[in-house]
């Protein structure tokens, strides 16, 4: 065993503590273990997911469009239709929305970018990374991912942003081809493509502009879609600025707090969101007052992938 490892242990922060809850349990844990260790594990996002979001919360199955800008970057999800084996019919599905969705992308990224083909064999593998992420593989938990799976299956996106002078455009489905698999158990029917294929156009978007990740941090975080949202944000962002930079609170909800009415609220929820966030990258320096947050050069959480990011 690691003498780092050795001695994280021995100091006990690897074993639960009746104090903290689970999510807490594992944020110590993993903050602990990034400081002390190298990453085993690198996940990757696209460039543009980091500046972007999809829906914190379900929009509802009426909403089929989705749509956010942040500075030079814009993101439009459209919900699709799959084809229902049974009826022989299209059925609409749902925009994917919350965490689950986000942990499928930096998997799919991951898996993509690894074996250096669109093709990917998730029937296994995404079972693999869920019980990686602790959580249930076999529970409501996989239920969900498999359902946000399908979502991001259907969905067709447009990708935009500006770069020195010129604007790029890149309109496709995130998932090319994939095959639907139906549950036998008609209460728990859910949509599940055992294999999917990236198309051509994100996926050399995507090797073009991908943003490594720890997978520790994003393990730690999948509990709450702000959280892996401003993660991804400072990893693609902090380690690009050379002059400090500053955003006003306006700004900040815009980006991350759009389903909040009330910016006192969004504030409160924003700066605690931010200190689960510190505790996994350690690196990220700035600086939240009354005004605003000032983002400082800092390292990315991967240094060793300098040349991925984007």
């Amino acid at each position: 065993m690691p003498p780092k490892k050795r001695a994280l242990e021995t100091s006990g922060l690897l074993f639960p503590d009746p104090g903290l809850s689970p999510i807490q349990t594992r944020l110590v844990n993993s903050s602990h273990d990034i400081v002390m260790n190298d990453p085993e594990g690198i996940t990757y996002h696209h460039t543009v997911f980091c500046q972007t979001g999809l829906p914190y919360r379900n929009p509802g199955e009426n909403i089929r469009l989705w749509e956010q800008k942040q500075g030079k970057a814009i993101l439009e999800v459209s919900a699709g239709r799959v084809i229902n084996p049974s009826t022989f019919e299209f059925v609409n599905v749902g925009l994917p929305f919350g965490p689950k969705p986000r942990l499928i992308l930096t998997h799919l990224n991951s898996q993509a970018l690894k074996t250096g083909s669109p093709v990917i064999e998730v029937e296994s593998s995404l079972t693999a990374f869920v019980r990686r992420l602790g959580l249930d593989g076999n529970g409501r938990d996989i239920r969900s991912i498999k359902d946000h799976l399908s979502r991001l299956s259907a969905a067709t996106i447009r990708i935009g942003f500006v770069a020195e002078n010129r604007a790029v455009q890149v309109n496709t489905q995130i998932v090319k081809a994939f095959d639907l698999w139906f549950q036998k158990n008609e209460r728990q029917r859910v949509l599940w493509p055992s294999t999917v294929q990236l198309s051509d156009d994100y996926f050399q978007s995507l090797v073009n502009h991908a943003v490594p990740l720890d997978e520790r941090a994003v393990s730690a975080l999948s509990h709450s879609a702000m959280a892996l949202d401003v993660y991804a944000w400072l990893a693609q962002r902090l380690h690009r600025i050379k002059q400090p930079q500053f955003i006003t609170w306006v700004a900040l909800k815009e980006q991350f707090g759009y389903h909040y009415d009330r910016m006192d609220n969004f504030r409160r929820v924003f700066t605690h969101t931010l200190t689960i966030v510190h505790s996994q990258y350690h690196n990220a320096r700035f600086q939240i007052d009354g005004k605003g947050m000032t983002l400082q050069h800092s390292q990315p959480p991967i240094k060793s992938c300098l040349h991925r990011l984007s």
